[in-house]
């Protein structure tokens, strides 16, 4: 097969082809798409084409509380096997941008590790035409269920928070989540409720929040809350980021952690272990999830085709110093009938 043939089939010039090949930019995406289509139905991509023997992690930010174990993760794998990574930060939290997929095909990376939610059809279109596995690590979203992916249990690591707060007798608990556009945030609120409910607990819908994952949202989150005439005694964070955030704005009110409030966080970042007081939450296996999006990757670069497309990591509880009993069995807020 020649340029000749594959221009002749598809009505673009070879000079066009040739660019999207070479991953060059200036080319209409209908065209784009059209020229990768064809080359992927006549297997074009796949017949010697050679490539560095790196592996390409994408993550949309750079945050040193998680990614690094993301990183770490991909390179112990990696190295394993004899090749290097690449790193490229790109995109927002859903997806790279276009353009990133014009670049990797140009540095042609023997395959991709992306922290993201999802990956565009076009960019998996494009990956699969020039015979780029690719797997998506997601600690955050759901991706399409014919994407490979790597994730964690969230439903029930929003079980494990919740019920330790209950077995050390806790009754009145909230919960303050990251964005509610996040598969993960949804996750876990429903694996708080879940609990709740499986041991005849109120749930009270102005405790439950969703904001953003930093400090200050959680700080600002938990303010409006502990501001409430009813106060819940203790409060399970979506991430450990928004629970030192909810640390902060129970010591503005004067309260104790965890005498008057036990927080319960989630990733088990490396700052949580070090934190005042040192937080209890749920760890997410990040590195674990690294190591076995990059095993897949290999595989399928093997020629192996996944047995799943999908597999979850079972998240686990860290106790640490955040929680402790109530001081009554109902907060002094809330009376017996």
């Amino acid at each position: 097969m020649t340029l000749a043939t594959i221009a002749a089939a598809t009505g673009v010039s070879v000079t066009t082809i040739s660019k999207v090949l070479n991953g060059r930019g200036d080319v209409a995406a209908s065209t784009r798409i059209l020229v990768e289509e064809h080359l992927e139905r006549l297997g074009y991509a796949r017949r010697g084409e050679s490539r560095s023997e790196f592996i390409e992690v994408v993550l949309h930010e750079l945050d040193s509380n998680w990614s690094l174990e993301v990183i770490e993760g991909v390179r112990d794998v990696a190295a394993s096997s004899g090749r290097t990574i690449s790193l490229s930060v790109n995109g927002d939290r859903y997806a790279p941008t276009e353009g990133w997929i014009i670049d990797v095909v140009r540095r042609r990376p023997i395959g991709v590790v992306l922290v993201f939610a999802g990956l565009p059809p076009s960019a998996r279109r494009t990956l699969q035409a020039r015979g780029i596995p690719f797997v998506i690590l997601d600690p955050t979203g759901d991706p399409a269920p014919d994407v490979p992916g790597i994730g964690s249990a969230n439903w029930q690591g929003g079980v494990l928070a919740t019920r330790h707060l209950i077995e050390l007798g806790h009754r009145v608990i909230g919960a303050i989540m990251g964005p509610d556009d996040m598969m993960s945030s949804l996750a876990r609120i429903d694996g708080f409720r879940s609990a709740m409910s499986s041991a005849s607990l109120e749930v009270h819908p102005e405790w439950e929040r969703f904001g953003e994952v930093n400090v200050e949202s959680g700080e600002q989150i938990a303010g409006e809350v502990l501001a409430m005439p009813e106060t819940p005694t203790a409060i399970f964070a979506g991430s450990d980021l928004q629970a030192m955030g909810v640390v902060r704005a129970a010591r503005l009110r004067g309260l104790d952690v965890p005498r008057d409030l036990s927080i319960v966080g989630y990733d088990d970042i490396p700052l949580a272990s070090i934190s005042t007081p040192r937080l209890t939450t749920v760890h997410q296996p990040l590195r674990r999830m690294a190591e076995e999006a990059t095993r897949l990757l290999l595989r399928m670069r093997g020629g192996e085709e996944p047995a799943t497309t999908r597999i979850d990591l079972a998240p686990t509880l860290v106790v640490r110093e955040s929680t402790a009993p109530p001081d009554h069995p109902l907060h002094p807020s809330f009376t017996t009938s």
